[in-house]
């Protein structure tokens, strides 16, 4: 699908009055968030522009071989003429980067929750990644793409495509990996540093959600807890991806990761098979992304915000399965449930 040449345009003239720019994306950041905010970075710096690169949490192991993680700032300190926040469908979870009250003036990104938050929103639900709509703007602006900026986005792309795998693949997403590589972005070593490579720590992490691995009818579900966290010491406030390990088990509908934060909060994640819509549910606890994938940080204990959950889970994997014979769902008390 095209941009829209009247956002494009918008976006442009922001960007002819503004040198100081402020790039930022969400909390514990995924591959597809740091590689758009460098590869945006990136191209922008190449065209004359002062950019900072912001994300609250910093720039995960797994993806600080990507060219600029060592100039992204935690804490960026303004003042800014124009500030882009990319690959985040709400601004509450950008974080303490950007604690501005005023509305980001672009927000670009490709979740089907977003909000439109921005001054200027430029959103794409189709395109598999935020990655490929800021390759496609960037074309369309007719800023430098350098093999560094190539080499970001393409790991947004790979990261967010599972290596071009998942159920959104398109032949433009496709042809844009290929532009890209020409560009001069390595695709063999970006592909095995964003999906291949864990580190010790992970795989032990990984052990902790496996063996707590429960699946009830076409649903699974695992945590991970603060405890599992320190005795195994992983680093991160996130799964180690291990939800995207999951998400590969058979004869299952629907995968979820329970992931402890401390403060009384709880990271969850879904995953689904193509026709069943997890941002339903992720939106009703206040979170969002896309109909195969997405994610929620909620409020409450561990054992609450799971037993809220999985009735939520079932009733929508009921709606999508009717009538099974044989199989029952855990029976959670009435008014537990979020409005779907």
């Amino acid at each position: 699908m095209p941009l829209d040449p009247r956002l494009v345009e918008d976006i442009a003239l922001r960007l002819r009055q503004a040198q100081r720019i402020l790039v930022v994306s969400h909390i514990r950041p995924d591959g597809d968030a740091v590689g758009s905010v460098l590869g945006w970075s990136l191209s922008l710096r190449a065209a004359g522009k002062q950019v900072t690169s912001g994300l609250a949490d910093g720039v995960p192991g797994s993806f600080r071989h990507v060219p600029g993680s060592d100039r992204v700032r935690r804490r960026p300190e303004g003042p800014f003429d124009l500030v882009c926040v990319v690959d985040c469908s709400d601004p509450l979870r950008v974080g303490e980067v950007y604690p501005g009250a005023a509305a980001p003036d672009i927000n670009i990104d490709h979740h089907v929750t977003n909000l439109n938050y921005g001054r200027i929103n430029l959103v794409v639900p189709q395109a598999v990644a935020t990655a490929e709509i800021l390759a496609d703007l960037i074309q369309a602006l007719d800023l430098p793409l350098t093999q560094d900026a190539a080499s970001a986005l393409l790991t947004g792309l790979l990261a967010d495509t599972l290596g071009f795998r998942t159920s959104n693949m398109t032949p433009k997403a496709l042809r844009l990996g290929a532009d890209l590589m020409e560009r001069g972005a390595h695709l063999p070593e970006l592909y095995r540093q964003a999906l291949h490579r864990h580190s010790f720590e992970a795989l032990r992490y990984w052990g902790c959600g496996l063996g707590q691995l429960q699946r009830q009818g076409k649903v699974a579900w695992t945590c991970l807890t603060l405890e599992h966290r320190q005795a195994v010491g992983y680093p991160g406030r996130d799964d180690a991806d291990l939800i995207n390990m999951l998400s590969t088990v058979e004869d299952i509908d629907i995968v979820i990761m329970f992931v402890e934060q401390g403060s009384q909060r709880v990271k969850v994640s879904w995953r689904s098979q193509p026709g069943i819509d997890v941002s339903k549910i992720a939106l009703a606890f206040g979170g969002g992304g896309h109909p195969a994938a997405a994610g929620a940080e909620i409020s409450g204990g561990l054992a609450e915000v799971q037993q809220r959950v999985l009735a939520a889970t079932f009733a929508l994997d009921e709606q999508a399965h009717p009538a099974r014979d044989g199989e029952d769902y855990i029976s959670i008390p009435s008014g537990s449930e979020p409005d779907l």
